[in-house]
């Protein structure tokens, strides 16, 4: 490796030989400003440009040429002369000056250029800190404003570092298109300053190419190579907006706060907060086990959510706005049955802590507290009433949806790692388990019992409970239903029942919903199917009793229509008077709801509601060592709901029984993912790979499950529909100009005049905290200097009109995270 020795600003700096001066100085720590290089790009002269791109419908033509870069880079070399630093290798013995008067001026006057084709008014606007960006107190035209973006862009820092010269000419709005009737993505080309690095990015970093530019008689101009970004072959990632200096390309919709959440919404809009990119991309790699690894790491049950999961990550996928959402709960499935079995690997349980902890109920949540609990090296005992462990998976869920095979697998890995399971156990008090030498219990008991219709003949023999019939089933009991059965509900116990009844022998199954379809909880999957199997659904009916008639049921009903909204957002039906009328049934399932089943002597405090009241953060009760989660707290919910309780309770148990509480507890190493697509996992632009089910009438005749899982190939087309949104956060920022970040002590308070002005207090991290005018800006500094211990830094600029400035900063701050700065939680919000 040849070593150059050079002198950067005076400064002695030794490089490898292969770099550019840009890539030496940033090495040594000196700051260089550019608009074109990205440290993630290739150079800016690596490829050429093409000879049409397109804004919209509209196709702009010109010639494929070089581009030669921003010339805001420009750095002044002994006896060379002015030259570009992004392209200009270094040599041993070469002195290079960064500021020099004639570095400054060229500078300043390429980027005149540059903000003469972008507005940039608002980059010199003395009030641009606390701008609303609704109204503009100068009266500058809307087209002449800059974007939303303007406060933090990267193109605003750069020319305030540079400095703009007086004489920049004015911005003349040249009425390009604005793209936003696309998904995902707007783009405003009156924006753009074609530095290229969106092309870049997509052509070279993820060997996309939707994008490109030509080189017209006005200069560089960047488009899209057809006239849509499908048409273009644009793969959604989002990494050209992620590397835009400006406001020409924005994510639509996304609230800078919650910025990672809302580009990768189906980690997030996972309860358990499972890795759903990682995995979904190691099954487009055909890497299973891997995939199934990632899962475990925040579920025990893939295999039974991949079934039974309502899949809130699908509801948030952002494929679905392009056309529809990635299969991500049949993939899991995938990923669980393409693993094979899970032994050992990964799953080395740590030595024995020597704390043992009960859990009680071994439904989804007891079973996933106790999974990682005995992770962290304690003994877990599940204590269960009924004859096999999986709470309402084995004892709510039929069959054709959950295989018993399927769940007696998941539930074999949980004792292999060591959790004890005793069945017919039922708990009466937990005094017993403390006095067993439980250091800490979890209740997780569920809500096992169905509510009441509280209607006239709702005792009568031929009517069953909902939630009781679906156990009695499974626990394999003798049930003789008539021909004509009705169902009460509009929730998933309700389909399940009227399923299952179906496939008992009943002829014709009805669901009698008192709300309307929209209003209806069940999810909208498992009703078409049951609509497929012939099962009927009558919605705005409700039962006002029940009576014998021989022996069957006359089961009266009122039609109702919608009200007013109640607590639930939902319209409250209302009955319609005179709507009367029987219908005969030979039995009727009630499913309008859950109920608890908790001993009194438990002792735990209840809610309003009957549901044990805990500490939401932690998950503990009233009692002392005792915790509780599932749906016994939270009311009805759904698996995955349930799962994360359970997670978050073990995070706490270990916590309160002296560990650190969960970590990653991950199963497999991390690589930073490959940017650029391979052969083997070119993105599939097609929509979506259908499940195969079984035929209806078929369906209803045995509990067979109804719905297949993806083959490979499958499983991979699927997979590789991700627009892998996530890629995006690996790239690196841009390198900002420097800040002039004042150590926060008395020495360098007492330096500040006593003057009226403005401060603003950073941590160690650099994170504002806190923003304070005053009329003697030192005085306040140092009376902040004994009361916020956390700043580490701090900025001031003198302001006879303090007050006003103090709000247009506070305003600024709230506007880009929602919320005051930490030190200023004494001020009262209403007045900014």
């Amino acid at each position: 490796m040849t070593l150059a020795r050079l002198t950067i600003d005076a400064s002695q700096v030794t490089a490898e030989g292969e770099l550019t001066i840009l890539e030496a100085a940033r090495n040594a720590g000196i700051y260089i400003p550019t608009l074109c290089h990205h440290p993630d790009l290739p150079a800016h002269d690596d490829g050429h440009g093409t000879e049409a791109v397109y804004h919209g419908s509209i196709r702009i033509d010109g010639v494929a040429t070089e581009y030669t870069g921003c010339g805001l880079c420009l750095v002044q070399i002994e006896g060379e002369g002015i030259k570009r630093a992004c392209n200009t290798q270094v040599w041993d013995g070469m002195i290079v000056q960064t500021d020099s008067q004639e570095v400054r001026d060229l500078r300043q006057e390429n980027l005149s250029k540059i903000l003469s084709q972008h507005p940039h008014t608002c980059l010199v606007c003395p009030q641009r800190e606390g701008c609303g960006q609704e109204s503009c107190i100068s009266n500058v035209p809307e087209q002449e404003r800059c974007c939303s973006k303007f406060n933090s862009c990267e193109l605003r820092r750069i020319a305030t570092y540079i400095g703009m010269r007086v004489d920049t000419p004015p911005y003349v709005p040249r009425g390009l298109p604005v793209i936003k009737d696309e998904p995902l993505f707007t783009r405003d080309y009156n924006l753009c300053i074609h530095c290229t690095r969106c092309v870049r990015v997509c052509r070279n970093v993820r060997g996309i190419g939707a994008l490109n530019y030509v080189t017209t008689d006005s200069g560089v101009v960047v488009g899209t190579v057809a006239p849509t970004l499908k048409e273009s072959g644009c793969q959604f990632c989002g990494a050209c907006v992620e590397v835009c200096p400006t406001g020409a390309l924005m994510d639509a919709g996304i609230v800078w706060r919650e910025r990672e959440e809302q580009l990768v919404p189906c980690k997030h809009a996972c309860p358990a907060g499972v890795e759903v990119p990682h995995y979904v991309r190691l099954i487009a790699e055909k890497k299973f086990s891997e995939a199934a690894a990632v899962v475990r790491e925040r579920v025990p049950f893939p295999a039974t959510l991949g079934r039974v999961c309502f899949h809130p990550c699908e509801d948030a996928c952002r494929r679905g706005k392009v056309d529809e959402p990635v299969a991500i709960k049949s993939l899991k499935r995938c990923a669980a049955e393409l693993a094979g079995e899970l032994r050992g690997e990964g799953l080395e349980v740590p030595a024995p802590t020597g704390k043992q902890v009960a859990v009680v109920g071994s439904g989804p949540s007891g079973m996933t507290c106790g999974y990682y609990l005995a992770r962290q090296g304690h003994a877990v005992a599940i204590f269960e009433a009924l004859p096999e462990p999986g709470g309402m998976l084995r004892y709510g869920i039929p069959e054709y949806r959950l295989p018993r095979d399927v769940l007696e697998r998941e539930i074999e890995n949980i004792r292999q790692i060591g959790v004890s399971i005793k069945t017919n156990t039922k708990i009466e008090s937990l005094e017993e388990l403390f006095a067993q030498g439980f250091d800490a219990i979890f209740t997780a008991l569920g809500l096992p019992n169905g509510a009441l219709l509280a209607v006239e003949g709702e005792d009568l023999p031929h009517v069953l409970n909902g939630i009781a019939f679906l156990r009695n089933v499974k626990l394999g009991k003798k049930l003789e239903l008539g021909h004509r059965v009705g169902v009460i509900g509009g929730g998933n116990v309700a389909v399940d029942a009227a399923r299952t009844a179906l496939r008992l022998g009943a002829e014709e199954v009805t669901i009698l919903y008192r709300r309307t379809r929209a209003d209806m909880p069940a999810h909208a999957v498992e009703l078409e199917h049951a609509q497929q199997e012939g099962i009927r659904v009558s919605f705005l009916l409700a039962p006002k009793s029940i009576s014998l008639n021989g022996t069957a049921l006359n089961v009266e009903c009122l039609r109702m229509e919608p009200g007013e909204n109640d607590i639930s957002g939902r319209s409250f039906p209302v009955p319609v008077e005179g709507s009367e009328f029987i219908l005969p049934l030979d039995n009727l399932i009630v499913a309008v709801g859950q109920t608890s089943d908790l001993p009194e002597n438990f002792d735990l405090e209840r809610g309003t509601a009957g549901y044990v009241k805990v500490n939401r953060e932690s998950l503990s009760t009233s009692r002392q060592g005792v915790f509780a989660g599932g749906d016994m707290v939270s009311g009805p919910s759904t698996v995955i709901e349930a799962v994360a309780m359970g997670r978050k309770a073990a995070d706490a148990i270990d916590r309160y029984l002296g560990g650190d509480g969960l970590n990653d507890g991950r199963l497999m190493e991390r690589p930073k993912p490959s940017m650029h697509q391979s052969d083997e996992t070119t993105f599939n632009p097609g929509k979506r790979v259908p499940l195969e089910t079984l035929n209806g009438e078929a369906n209803s005749e045995s509990f067979l499950e109804t719905v297949c899982g993806y083959t490979k190939e499958q499983a991979t087309d699927e997979a590789r529909r991700c627009l892998k949104c996530d890629l995006r956060l690996y790239l690196s920022p841009p390198v900002m100009p420097p800040e002039e970040w004042i150590e926060f002590n008395g020495d360098n308070i007492r330096h500040v005049p006593e003057t009226e002005g403005v401060f603003e207090l950073f941590d160690a991290d650099r994170e504002l905290i806190c923003i304070k005018g005053g009329i003697n800006i030192q005085e306040e500094m140092l009376e902040k200097l004994d009361s916020l211990e956390q700043a580490r830094f701090f900025k001031w600029e003198e302001d006879p009109m303090y007050a006003k400035r103090e709000s247009e900063l506070l305003q600024q701050y709230m506007q880009k995270f929602g919320r005051m700065p930490e030190g200023n939680n004494e001020l009262d919000d209403d007045l900014y």
